[in-house]
């Protein structure tokens, strides 16, 4: 098997890679089968295996972990809630730079991630937000040219133990002090909660407290339950009863239902003291224990609303939801840092050799606008010019590039062209004229030959203007509305109408005749009026 460099420039050889380093066999230390620690838990029984695995002995503490995760349905529920929202969020890689190298390298990690091996493993990868850390082993495989993990197996907590020199670095269970973590053959993720040694850093060394108080509530509701769930059953017997008498009255008694009873002579008397209305004490236990549970809520998910039904209407609950997501965001760019270190370099190195700089994984949601925020705000800033570009949009709505041939629903109508025929817009029929259209439009409805009232004169000279000027006024007249009818909106409208080249010499010469003859008609007309 050949050998590779890691990004470090080491030299490993590709067996060291391949072969498996902590797998389960029976009668090792590496024991396949669990330990039960809770089972009969009491204080003084957590408090020594708490202490034992800050001293650097954590297998019990691992064991306790798992057992705690298994028995209470409130626990293991808000735990998988936390490792499943960061489990299923979307995985992105960027480049290192825009170098066609370093694309590449990109482009390799993520053909990688599209075959599912880091996704399907985050959700393991979690388990350290409940015992500290996680510890998986990656399987190298060498295939089509390529050296790369083709599986990331969990491996238990109970298999590792802590350096006793700075109760920091991860050691193997083997021999009698535990032997060095293989290189590049496991990822150890470390997940704090607080600061401080990582054994001490997991949830379940908090939640472990709750769970066992609440056992004992939920214990004791079962035995009040039970003694007081249903009617206690009192036999009697007779002075002169015999053993096999008795026993037939026994028999009897505890047949009827359940352990609450008792057989006595006749003369005899038994008490039963009721304490307090039953009532009131099954929601006493009730309550301990619901209280206990919203504990649980808040140091998993950081709130309550999300679990329980609890009073404070939908507003209080979305600020709720705003603290899981700000702990989601938190567990995924940890995450992202333990495969950034411990992962994507050896992908990279073992294929390309040893680099400068590597791509980075990002685990985690895109920090943008929800869509129909975006849209909204688009749609009301592209009033007042704002523009961007088309594949933009796309990618920000989700939307693909339609293929060549498909059938197209929405978009904007083609236009005419300009110089084309200004009476056949290309407007759909059922499409309504925009305002600026109609407002144009408007403005040509009055024919530009149209007439006012006044003697003959003056209808004259408004016959001879007009028939001087229509030439001139024709040609001038149909570009101005051209430019008009295609413009979308007044700013448009403005720069067609600057880009217009028009000739207005033959309407100016018009237009000094046309004024130089009403001028001459306005004499003429004042003359007969003194003469009369």
């Amino acid at each position: 098997m050949a050998s590779f460099r890691d990004w470090l420039g080491r030299i490993v050889l590709g067996k060291e890679l391949m072969d498996q380093v902590a797998d389960a066999r029976v009668g090792s230390m590496r024991n396949p089968f669990s330990g039960h620690p809770a089972d009969g838990m009491t204080p003084q029984r957590l408090a020594s295996i708490l202490r034992s695995a800050a001293n650097g002995e954590p297998e019990a503490y691992f064991e306790l972990a798992e057992d705690i995760e298994e028995r209470d349905l409130h626990y293991a529920a808000v735990l998988a809630t936390r490792k499943r929202s960061v489990s299923q969020l979307p995985i992105t890689v960027k480049a290192a730079s825009d170098s066609a190298e370093h694309k590449k390298h990109a482009a390799l990690v993520q053909s990688w991630i599209d075959d599912g091996v880091l996704q399907s493993s985050l959700f393991d990868m979690l388990d350290a937000v409940g015992k500290g850390l996680s510890i998986t082993e990656i399987d190298w495989q060498y295939r089509l040219g390529s050296m790369l993990p083709r599986d990331l197996t969990w491996r238990t907590q109970r298999w590792f133990t802590f350096d006793q020199a700075d109760g920091e670095t991860v050691l193997l269970r083997e021999g009698v002090a535990g032997a060095p973590l293989a290189p590049h053959k496991f990822i150890v993720h470390r997940h704090k909660t607080k600061s401080g040694l990582t054994i001490r850093s997991g949830i379940a060394r908090v939640a472990c407290w709750a769970w066992m108080f609440k056992s004992f509530t939920i214990k004791d509701w079962a035995i009040f339950a039970q003694n007081y769930g249903q009617p206690i059953r009192v036999g009697r017997y007779g002075p002169g009863a015999t053993e096999a008498q008795k026993d037939v009255l026994w028999r009897a008694v505890s047949s009827i239902a359940g352990d609450c009873a008792a057989i006595i002579p006749r003369d005899m008397l038994i008490e039963f003291i009721d304490v307090g209305s039953k009532a009131s004490s099954t929601d006493m236990y009730e309550r301990r224990a619901d209280w206990l549970d919203r504990q649980i809520s808040k140091l998993v998910l950081g709130q309550t609303t999300t679990t329980d039904a609890i009073s404070g209407g939908h507003a209080v609950s979305q600020e709720h939801r705003l603290v899981q997501e700000d702990i989601e965001r938190s567990d995924a760019m940890c995450l992202s840092g333990t495969v950034n270190l411990q992962l994507i370099p050896n992908i990279i190195a073992f294929n390309f050799g040893p680099q400068d700089h590597y791509p980075q994984v990002k685990i985690g949601r895109p920090d943008e606008l929800p869509i129909k925020d975006f849209a909204e705000a688009f749609d009301k800033l592209a009033k007042h010019g704002l523009t961007a570009d088309e594949s933009f949009l796309q990618d920000r709505m989700g939307i693909p590039a339609p293929k060549k041939g498909a059938v197209l629903i929405g978009g904007r109508k083609p236009e005419p062209a300009p110089g084309g025929d200004p009476a056949t817009p290309a407007v759909a029929k059922d499409q309504p004229a925009k305002p600026v259209h109609s407002s144009f439009k408007h403005l040509f409805q009055r024919s530009a030959h149209a007439q006012s009232e006044g003697d003959d004169v003056v209808d004259r000279l408004a016959d001879r203007l007009e028939r001087d000027a229509a030439g001139a006024m024709a040609g001038m007249v149909d570009e101005v509305k051209a430019a008009l009818m295609q413009a979308s909106d007044l700013r448009d409208a403005a720069e067609r109408l600057s880009r217009l080249e028009l000739a207005p010499d033959e309407l100016a010469e018009a237009m000094a005749r046309g004024m130089a003859l009403a001028q001459l008609a306005g004499q003429a007309s004042l003359l007969d009026d003194l003469k009369g």
